[in-house]
């Protein structure tokens, strides 16, 4: 048998939706905790059915966990909340300002219920005058200066994928471990809190420190001043494009010989990274020279070969087939809504030899809502009942397990 993982043990109760929230219990069952995604009866969890660039979210973000549908307004459905949150060492939330007190699961209510608990608050800002405001990813993207940096001069553009919201559940965690260790020495619960306006600022830091440092505002990273005399995209022979970084003295040396002009290396313009950064407009039609006069096969060995970094100009697509996340496992084949399945990347961390991999596919909706009643002491009975009520979903059988 494998050892247990990390979080064995930790009842998680997630009360969320979208990226956020999900993307925080996402983490947390991949490290072994077990999360209980409570859905709202009878519809479920909004993301199940949508469309476009949005299809993608359920699937992504909810393996390893399970699924139970309440009715949390009405009375009956309160009580099951109430059993289901006292039994749980972590409560994940990311419902619009004030929802979770409206519902009456607000910190001051259930802590009230479960001492031990850490509650976890994921929002649009922390505490402060803007803290009860509704907030989107893109919405913090704008607001931080993030947006401006990734896009063009008077032309914003969003990052091209929901960082913000996926830093921010990861930040969550980060609280929630921490809270949980402080809980091991007092023996009380804690309110956490992450949020996605201050994600985005922390992603911008160093912009905001450059900017005192030299004294000027950073330009749009599109328009970036060169921090080094190599680092753009060129492209090769036969066409494909790649990006080439040449960051060291190391890796000039390298180049130079490995491209077969070894005399660039004598030329007292370009002895040190700062006179190529000077030299940049001399240098560059000459590096897309050199890299034009091969195929992107042979340059992508000769780069590896002399550990250039470098890279070829992919789209997300190409992932389903890169050989390094398929050497380690990094690829999970994961059941979509419709009944297909797709690849979905594993969590990016390596955790001495567990396996960080697929144990539930996503969850079909109320699938585990009997079984999780029986554990916290409903009767067959009266999860009959409550499901005759409307009061809960229970699907009659669990989603496959892997």
């Amino acid at each position: 048998m494998s050892e247990p993982l990390p979080l064995d043990g930790v009842r998680v109760v997630e009360f969320c939706h979208t990226i956020m929230g999900p993307s925080c219990g996402l983490v947390l069952a991949d490290l072994g905790a077990e999360v209980i995604k409570v859905e709202a009866a009878p519809a479920g969890d909004h993301t199940r059915k949508l469309y476009g660039f949005a299809s993608g979210f359920f699937t992504t973000f909810n393996r390893n966990k399970r699924s139970v549908a309440i009715d949390m307004k009405s009375p009956e459905g309160k009580a099951v909340v109430e059993r289901l949150v006292a039994s749980a060492d972590v409560l994940l939330e990311n419902y619009g300002p004030g929802t979770m007190d409206r519902l009456g699961f607000g910190w001051d209510a259930v802590r009230k219920i479960n001492p031990r608990l850490v509650y976890c608050s994921l929002k649009g800002f922390l505490s402060g005058p803007y803290e009860h405001r509704p907030a989107l990813d893109e919405v913090v993207q704008y607001m931080s200066g993030l947006a401006y940096m990734t896009g063009l001069p008077g032309r914003p553009l969003r990052a091209g994928t929901s960082i913000v919201d996926i830093m921010g559940g990861v930040f969550g965690v980060v609280a929630i471990l921490a809270a949980l260790r402080e809980r091991d020495r007092t023996g009380k619960g804690e309110f956490v809190k992450s949020a996605l306006f201050e994600s985005a600022a922390f992603l911008v830091a160093q912009h905001m420190a450059a900017e005192t440092i030299t004294g000027m505002a950073p330009p749009p990273m599109s328009m970036r001043h060169a921090a080094w005399g190599v680092y753009d995209m060129f492209e090769a022979k036969d066409g494909t494009p790649l990006f080439v970084g040449v960051t060291s003295n190391n890796h000039w040396t390298s180049f130079c010989k490995a491209l077969g002009r070894p005399e660039l290396l004598e030329d007292p313009e370009l002895q040190t990274n700062e006179a190529r950064v000077a030299a940049r407009a001399r240098l560059t039609p000459i590096v897309a020279e050199l890299i034009a006069q091969h195929d992107a096969a042979e340059l992508f060995e000769i780069f590896e070969r002399e550990r250039i970094p470098f890279s070829p100009v992919a789209v997300p697509g190409d992932l389903f087939d890169d050989p390094q996340l398929a050497a380690h496992g990094g690829l999970l084949e994961t059941e979509t809504p419709s009944g297909g399945a797709t690849q979905i990347p594993a969590l990016p961390i390596e955790l001495g030899e567990h396996e960080l991999g697929l144990r539930g596919q996503p969850p079909k909706l109320g699938a585990d809502t009997a079984e999780v009643l029986r554990e916290i002491g409903y009767a067959r009975e009266e999860i009959e009942k409550l499901r005759a009520a409307g009061v809960i979903v229970a699907a009659p059988s669990k989603a496959a397990a892997v």
